[in-house]
């Protein structure tokens, strides 16, 4: 797997808390520059062979913000290293992603889209600081159809003010009708060094939500298989990338704070942005633990379909889980345990681990 970060923005949204600047588009050709040097060194310190990576993953910040020619020396290298039905996704804001950027990534070798949309209703998206409104969301979801994208998802934030039963429905009437096959739905979380860091007020946290939105995607044929992601019914349409994190594949990252982790080696670059294009190839690194890998795939797996092999536990951390399924919150079918609520995750596996 592959992971690139672009650091670049349009604009902060309230609620944003990762490494990302509204600043600093000078810098771009630079920073570009730059992710293919470490690109380029990290293949041949971590010896990535021709055709191995299932999955390329361009997030942010904005990647739409970049023009889609300044990726194409990155894309000459990728392009030699990934398997032939590899999964190559670009993040992308609704106000940024024109059709001419779509079609140039698309051309690059991209084949999947994923839409920062976080809602329909454009008083909730003023609220929540987006540079777009409904109709511009709705035109970038057209426009990646047009320009060739079959798998095309969007983000949607929930547990807001606005959230009522009424208001999420009226959401999912909306995408419903949509070309999509992948939809990513996320509760709104108050992060330090944010705009809603200091107005708790703005967040209404309510269980029965969760399991509201959970029915309403099933309802319009989206069915979820892990915490936060939900997919059209088939293998195709889940992401290669999300499940990879949770099967705790190995991950290259490259770009200002891109963590990557390596042969059980967790690697930190400069967040940095200036720091980052002066040193692309410095690295923190991380050695993990046997103990810190196991405790991170019981937790990974317990928030996605595909479960942990209960070998993984000790004695008392097995009558532990032979307790959690007595009381219906596990399933325990052919040694391999499965979580029955995504959402309670965390707090089984402290249980089981404590």
């Amino acid at each position: 797997m592959l992971y690139i970060h672009i650091p670049f923005c349009d604009s902060k949204c309230h609620y944003c808390a990762f490494n990302s600047y509204t600043f600093l588009h000078e810098l771009k050709e630079e920073y570009m520059a730059s992710a293919l040097k470490q690109l380029k060194h990290d293949i041949e310190k971590y010896d990535i062979k021709k055709n191995s990576l299932d999955s390329v993953f361009v997030g942010g910040g904005t990647p739409s913000t970049v023009d889609s020619s300044l990726y194409k020396e990155l894309f000459l290298i990728i392009n030699s290293y990934i398997k032939p039905n590899a999964e190559i996704t670009f993040e992308a804001n609704p106000n940024s992603a024109t059709f001419e950027w779509l079609k140039g990534i698309k051309n690059l070798g991209a084949n999947r889209v994923s839409f920062g949309v976080q809602s329909f209703d454009d008083k909730k998206l003023k609220f929540l600081g987006r540079a777009h409104d409904s109709k511009e969301a709705l035109l970038a979801i057209e426009n990646a159809k047009k320009a060739g994208f079959e798998k095309i998802s969007i983000d949607i934030i929930y547990s807001t003010l606005f959230d009522t039963e009424e208001f999420l429905n009226k959401e999912f009437e909306t995408i419903k009708n949509l070309p999509i096959e992948h939809l990513s739905l996320y509760s709104l979380t108050l992060e330090e060094n944010t705009k809603f860091s200091n107005t708790p007020n703005v967040v209404n946290e309510r269980d029965e939500a969760y399991s509201h939105i959970i029915k309403k995607a099933k309802d319009i044929g989206f069915f979820q298989y892990e915490v936060s992601n939900f997919a059209k019914e088939g293998e195709s349409s889940k992401s290669k990338h999300n499940l990879g994190y949770w099967q705790y594949k190995p991950y290259l990252g490259i770009g200002a704070g891109a963590v990557g982790c390596i042969k059980n080696i967790r690697t930190y670059p400069h967040k940095d942005v200036k720091k980052y294009i002066n040193e692309p190839l410095f690295k923190e690194c991380e050695e993990l633990k046997t103990d810190d890998i196991k405790n991170e795939k019981i937790l990974l797996s317990l928030r996605y379909e595909g479960g942990f092999d209960i070998s993984l536990l000790d004695k008392k951390e097995r009558e532990k889980a032979e307790l959690l399924k007595k009381e219906n919150k596990i399933i325990i079918k052919n040694s391999v345990v499965f979580n029955k609520n995504y959402f309670l995750a965390d707090e089984i596996a402290l249980f089981i681990l404590s």
